[in-house]
């Protein structure tokens, strides 16, 4: 199950930072903005991704999962999103470099945990 998620993270991830780099580079948008934007298009690829591919959750009823998983999302877009700023603004990097560090420790310490055993539980759910 962690192998499924990790690689439905990683589709998710690519997502948020293509959707946050071209915000940024392209449309000139400010990072913190552009890094929402990203976390909000990656939280919608990795919820459609989980509820059918990893967590086997068919049974549970969209709706439930759908509240959630909203709980959960909205912690992980404010750790994202201010995390990303607080490094960025203490260390000087481009944002790029503080979004990869904020994102891999949101990603293992919070999105997976919260939706193992929070957001997808079900009785089916052993490991």
């Amino acid at each position: 199950m962690f192998s499924k998620a990790q690689i439905t993270a990683q589709l998710a991830t690519l997502c948020d930072f293509l959707v946050s780099i071209l915000l940024y580079e392209v449309f000139g948008m400010w990072y913190v903005g552009a890094t929402f934007i990203g976390a909000v298009s990656g939280g919608i690829v990795n919820c459609l991704l989980n509820y059918r591919f990893v967590f086997g959750s068919d049974g549970q009823k969209k709706r439930y999962v759908a509240f959630k998983y909203l709980l959960v999302w909205t912690g992980s877009i404010v750790l994202n999103t201010l995390g990303t700023f607080i490094i960025t603004e203490l260390s000087g990097h481009h944002f790029i470099i503080a979004k990869a560090i904020v994102s891999v420790a949101v990603a293992l310490l919070w999105n997976y945990q919260m939706q193992r055993f929070f957001v997808y539980r079900n009785k089916h759910i052993t490991k």
